[in-house]
């Protein structure tokens, strides 16, 4: 069998009747057969997929050439740009030689081009539009997370969250749930406990902890209203799909934060989103980037749920793509779901390493064609090992894919154009303002403000400068204090019918009503 028909055999398997992403050209021996193109059927999208390899393989570039061709088919992106570079999706790419060549090579007529792309930013200090959840929408389970609580205290919040849900308080920020758990530890709080296990103060502690050191790292700024409506995120722009494009300025600062808040987003999108069955497309496609995160140090129940959202989130229309370095980063459950492998390059230095390379292989089908081993070593910038799932649901041959070039433009377009194009879009003016509606925090800070401000002739407000065991400390001298006014403590007790009926949570723990 020569090179050339062994390429052609391979790309016979991605033959496809329908609309698909191509990927590039197959490679024998290191030449690119521009005839035998590597493609992904539209229509087996929402059976997921894996973008991994090693730092400098070019995953960021394979993300854009993804997110490119799904926006021309009208499917919008929620894509996180961890780094910045991908904001070069919303202008035209600069052609040069080398781009030219590789065009050529895998047979791709490459014509520069932009896609609509809304930049977004997970709390209120980036320089996109603001998104935001609210402790109540966030839930326990999620909360947990974040927190790095162990399973006695992810129980413990659970009791926290059922009480709250029972009165329909609202925790919109970590103010608002700071002072229920005061409450609930407080002597006034025992009667509302006996309905609900109770609470131990040594684990309420650690709660109140952990949120103090939250707010120190700035996470307090993603919680509050106004709430991202996911409807926003499944928006076209003169039939393009538009790439909502999300930046956390710190991510090394609360990495687990920023992993977990992208769970929420796609716990929403399976909550709101109707049934939908087959479709020629997908409704969204979900990119989860250092999905490795998401999955460290996590509790059974915790991934029980992502193992459920990822089995379940395909009826709705939602393709997710899990990127990483490694396929072992994710755990077998969530792996054995992704129809569509995209390998990059793998270093395999350390004796872990080899073990990871060697667990890799046995992912993918068995070839006559390349020993695995040798090539994911070997593979060069912009070249992946693919497999993907056919029109008929089988896997595809495995293909060693010289990958095309991105069609927008490589690169930063500049953090002040970023900031201006948020600015001027039409979500703006609906997010941008934070809303702090009246919720326990402030009910209580109501009660105190003015006898304690009477009484040393001090400002209600915290001085700058406060540390936060310093305000926690405060707070729950103010707390105490408040508890001593009959009309603050009944406040709790009627919060159900003044506030609305009691809240229900969906699969992830997130606020359903």
């Amino acid at each position: 069998m020569t090179d050339n028909s062994a390429a052609q055999q391979i790309a016979s398997g991605y033959d496809t009747g329908g609309a698909a992403v191509d990927l590039g050209a197959v490679v024998i021996d290191n030449e690119a057969d521009a005839q035998a193109a590597v493609r992904i059927p539209l229509a087996t999208l929402n059976r997921h997929g894996l973008v991994a390899g090693a730092t400098g393989t070019g995953k960021t570039k394979t993300l854009q050439l993804l997110a490119e061709q799904l926006s021309e088919a009208g499917v919008p992106v929620v894509l996180a740009d961890i780094k910045g570079d991908l904001s070069g999706l919303a202008r035209p790419g600069e052609g040069g030689e080398k781009l030219a060549a590789r065009a050529q090579d895998v047979g791709d007529d490459w014509q520069a081009s932009s896609y609509p792309a809304q930049f977004l930013s997970l709390g209120t200090g980036g320089r996109g539009v603001p998104i935001r959840a609210s402790i109540t929408s966030f839930g326990p389970l999620l909360l947990s997370k974040v927190l790095g609580l162990n399973a006695t205290q992810e129980s413990t919040l659970g009791l926290i969250f059922h009480w709250a849900d029972q009165r329909g308080l609202a925790l919109l920020d970590t103010k608002d749930l700071r002072s229920v758990i005061q409450y609930l530890t407080s002597d006034e709080g025992k009667e509302d406990l006996k309905g609900i296990g109770g609470v131990s103060a040594a684990s309420a502690g650690v709660i109140l902890r952990a949120l103090a050191n939250l707010e120190a790292q700035g996470g307090d700024e993603f919680f509050g209203e106004p709430e991202l409506d996911v409807s926003d995120l499944l928006r076209q722009v003169e039939g393009k799909g538009v790439v909502n494009l999300l930046e956390l300025d710190d991510v090394q600062a609360n990495p687990v934060l920023f992993s977990t808040f992208l769970m929420w987003l796609l716990a929403e999108l399976f909550e709101e989103l109707p049934e939908a069955g087959d479709l020629d497309r997908p409704k969204l496609v979900f990119f989860f980037d250092e999905a490795h995160l998401l999955f460290n140090d996590a509790s059974k129940a915790f991934l029980d749920r992502i193992e459920q959202t990822v089995k379940l989130i395909r009826s709705k229309g939602v393709g997710v793509f899990f990127c990483t370095q490694l396929p072992t980063d994710l755990p077998n459950p969530v792996l054995s779901q992704l129809g569509a492998r995209i390998q990059h390059a793998i270093r395999a230095f350390t004796p872990e390493d080899q073990k990871a390379l060697a667990r890799t292989v046995k992912t993918y089908p068995t070839t006559e064609h390349y020993r695995l081993d040798q090539a994911l070593t070997t593979l060069g910038i912009g070249e992946a090992i693919v497999t993907v799932l056919s029109e008929t649901g089988a896997p595809t041959p495995v293909a060693w894919t010289r990958l095309r070039p991105p069609r927008s433009l490589m690169g930063s377009i500049g953090e002040d154009a970023v900031r201006e194009a948020a600015q001027s879009s039409d979500l703006h003016a609906k997010y941008a303002e934070t809303i702090d509606r009246e919720s326990a925090y402030e009910k209580l800070a109501e009660k105190v403000a003015e006898p304690t401000a009477g009484r040393t002739g001090e400002p209600a407000s915290a001085p700058d400068g406060e540390v936060p065991e310093q305000r926690e400390r405060e707070e729950a001298g103010m707390f105490q204090k408040a508890m001593e006014n009959p009309a603050v403590r009944s406040f709790f007790r009627s919060a159900a019918s003044a506030v609305g009926r009691e809240v229900t949570r969906g699969l992830f723990g997130n606020r359903r009503h």
